[in-house]
């Protein structure tokens, strides 16, 4: 059962006096509900140690697949398999940062996935949920959350192993249907854009569509006031890498020789579709058989107990079912995702509150473990979930 404490005063005021007031708005505080989960310092404790080797696992089972050639199985596209293995082999391709997403059950923290490569939640864990303390009179110390300040590093690591390009930013997302900006997407670029001007980078926004782009020059954005186009040596995009090899084959092409020749640093690298494809946890499951942390997944349903279906490319819960032993349907979410090949992860159920609400843990790793967040929702937690703080206490 998961404890909750009240946290009766919003953080309103708090992020005005630390000059996040862009973070009241839209898109991020109604998920913030009045009350956090208590953790206790040994648990803390554990989600660091856990999420420190689930990543050694991720590097080890990704080189598993460059070395035996195994990216059909990932799903990955084939016109991104060579910029994935120069981006690997080059240590100079750093990922900037994640978020795994766990199950805290009985037997210990479980593996759900890990949201290696345009991973949300960032303006939630990394500051609201600190203001929400400060606004209740309490410190940092109450907390499990280290990740503007790891980013910051992050960006700082990237510059050092870098030092012959120039420290110049440009950072993307892409628009929605009627062709405005997405609110969530906006305000984690937006964090990330203010970790890496703390870190010494000339940063820009733009849409991906208002981005142009060169084999041989690298990325450029046309500044609104002068019309002048600016150059920039590093770009991060909040676009998935599989969508940028289906259904931009042209750009995937370019951005294979324009990193390739050392004119533009993508950020997260391409090798990290890796993490991000759910495929890797059946890698996982074939070189740490019955690890602690690990939930048994299949291309097929476990027949013999309860397993999750996941698309190998969802995001958000979209295309998730949960499946009896026996195959009937429990739960189920549509999506837009139903095209791509499923895998099977064992079932683990989600800790749920007095009013029965599930939660699952997500803890931000950006070089290190940094940062613990809790979503809420039902058995399928999908794009409407709430997201809730913590407390460390004991």
């Amino acid at each position: 059962m998961i404890q909750l404490k009240p946290l009766s005063t919003p953080p309103d005021a708090q992020l005005r006096n630390i000059g996040w007031d862009w973070m009241i708005g839209t898109d991020t505080l109604p998920y913030l509900v009045n009350e956090v989960v208590v953790v206790s310092k040994t648990e803390v404790e554990a989600y660091y140690k856990a999420t420190s080797e689930l990543f050694e696992m991720y590097v080890a089972a990704a080189q598993h697949v460059i070395d035996r050639n195994r990216f059909a199985e990932l799903g990955i596209p084939e016109n991104l398999v060579e910029l994935i293995r120069f981006s690997w082999d080059d240590d100079r391709n750093i990922h900037l940062y994640g978020r795994f997403d766990l199950a805290m059950t009985d037997k210990g923290l479980k593996l759900i996935e890990f949201n290696a490569d345009t991973a949300t939640c960032l303006p939630e864990t990394a500051v609201v949920q600190y203001a929400h303390l400060r606004a209740n009179n309490l410190d940092e110390s109450h907390q499990f959350n280290a990740v503007y300040e790891t980013l910051v590093g992050q960006f700082r690591y990237l510059r050092e192993q870098n030092a012959g390009l120039d420290a110049s930013l440009l950072l993307s997302t892409m628009r929605d249907t009627d062709g405005n900006g997405i609110p969530e997407d906006e305000a984690n670029v937006a964090l990330l854009a203010e970790a890496a001007r703390e870190a010494g980078f000339d940063t820009a926004i733009a849409y991906i569509d208002a981005v142009e782009f060169s084999a041989e020059e690298g990325i450029y954005r046309q500044d609104p006031f002068s019309n002048r186009f600016v150059r920039y040596d590093y770009w991060f995009k909040l676009v998935p890498w599989e969508y940028v090899a289906e259904e931009e084959p042209d750009l995937c092409a370019l951005l294979t020789e324009a990193v390739r020749n050392r004119r533009t640093l993508v950020l997260n690298p391409a090798y990290t579709l890796l993490f991000q494809s759910k495929y890797i946890l059946k890698i996982l499951w074939e070189l740490y058989p019955n690890h602690p942390l690990l939930l048994r997944t299949e291309t097929t349903p476990l027949l013999d107990e309860p397993s999750v279906e996941k698309v190998l490319f969802g995001r958000e819960g979209a295309n998730v079912r949960i499946l009896e032993a026996s195959g009937e349907v429990r739960e189920e979410a549509d999506g837009d995702y139903g095209d791509y090949p499923k895998i099977y992860q064992q079932y683990a159920p989600f800790p749920t509150d007095s009013a029965g609400h599930t939660y699952q843990a997500g803890v931000f790793y950006a070089g290190e473990p940094c940062g613990l967040g809790f979503r809420r929702g039902g058995l399928i937690l999908d794009n409407v979930a709430q997201f809730v703080g913590h407390v460390v206490e004991g």
